[in-house]
C-alpha cells in the first residue's frame, strides 16, 4: 500500500504532518512533506490525534466541466480551455466534518473529485513541467449550492461557503491513471456517481500548466480536477462518501448551517 501522508492535531492543539501506520498511529514528520520533511522517532496512537485536512493551501483552484458528460448534464458544452474558479482556504474540511447547510440555499450538491496538491512553488510552468510540480493526491468534494449558481451567473458564493471543500483524508504521491471514482449517499451500495479519472477532457499536467499561467501556485495548494456525471441534491441528515481507488474515501455528514442569514 503507498504511504498516506497526513495532517494532524494531538490532544494540546499543537499540527503535525505524518504518515499513517497500518497500526493507524502516525509517524510524525519534521516539516511538511513537500518541503523535505523528513521522519522523527515520535509517533502518535490513533486515539491520541485528531484528522485534519492533509494540507493548509493559500488557494483552492477548481476546474469546472472537465468531464464531457457532466457537461452535459449541466446543459453546455465542453470548455474548450479550462474553466477555472476559486475556492477560499475556508471552506476547508476533513473527512468526518460537517458540511453546514446554508440558509442562503435550497439546492445543495455534491461532487466528488480528484484533488492534486502541489510540492513546489511554480509560474508558467509547462505541461511537461507540471508532472515534478504536482507532489500528490487526495480526494475532495466540491460543494456547490447549485441554485445560487445558477442565480448569480458566477460561482464564488455557490461554491465559497465555509465547509463546502471537505479534502482528505491524507494524500499519496503515485495514483493509477485509469483511477475509478465513486460517489455515495448514506447507505446505498449504488454509486451516484462513477467514472475513471483518465476521462478528464484535461488532464492534471494540462490543468497545472493552464493555471501556473494565471497565478503562482504555492507549495500545499490545491487543484481541483472537475467533477463526472451524476452530480445530485444532499439534505440535512446525509452522509455523503466520495472514493478514488489508491487512496480512499472521504465521507462527511450534511448538518444544519449555524451561520444566520443575512
Amino acid at each position: 500500500m503507498a504511504q498516506r501522508y497526513m495532517r494532524i492535531q494531538n490532544h494540546e492543539g499543537k499540527i503535525f504532518y505524518g504518515v499513517l501506520q497500518i497500526s493507524l498511529n502516525v509517524q510524525l514528520l519534521d516539516a511538511p512533506p513537500w518541503l523535505g520533511g523528513e521522519l522523527t522517532d515520535v509517533c502518535l496512537e490513533a486515539d491520541n490525534y485528531l484528522i485534519l485536512p492533509p494540507c493548509s493551501p493559500s488557494k483552492i483552484v477548481a476546474v469546472g466541466k472537465n468531464y464531457a458528460d457532466h457537461a452535459a448534464e449541466m446543459g453546455t458544452e465542453v470548455p474548450a480551455e479550462p474553466l477555472i474558479f476559486i475556492k477560499p482556504p475556508t471552506s476547508v474540511i476533513p473527512a468526518d466534518g460537517e458540511i453546514h447547510y446554508p440558509p442562503q440555499s435550497k439546492r445543495v450538491d455534491y461532487e466528488g473529485e480528484l484533488a492534486l496538491v502541489i510540492g513546489d512553488r511554480v509560474f508558467g510552468c509547462t505541461p511537461e513541467e507540471a508532472h515534478t510540480k504536482i507532489w500528490g493526491y487526495t480526494i475532495a468534494n466540491d460543494v456547490t449550492a447549485r441554485d445560487l449558481q445558477r442565480r448569480d451567473g458566477q460561482w464564488t458564493r455557490a461554491k465559497g461557503f465555509d465547509t463546502f471543500c471537505p479534502l482528505g483524508p491524507w494524500i499519496v504521491r503515485e495514483l493509477n491513471p485509469g483511477a475509478r471514482l465513486q460517489t455515495f449517499l448514506n447507505d446505498q451500495t449504488t454509486p451516484v456517481q462513477s467514472a475513471c479519472i483518465d476521462e478528464m477532457v484535461f488532464p492534471p499536467n494540462a490543468i497545472v500548466s493552464y493555471v501556473s499561467q494565471v497565478m503562482t501556485l504555492l507549495p500545499g495548494d490545491v487543484i481541483l480536477t472537475g467533477t463526472p456525471l451524476g452530480v445530485g441534491e444532499l439534505h440535512i441528515g446525509d452522509r455523503v462518501c466520495v472514493e478514488i481507488e489508491g487512496i480512499g474515501r472521504l465521507e462527511n455528514t450534511v448538518t444544519t448551517s449555524t451561520h444566520k442569514k443575512f
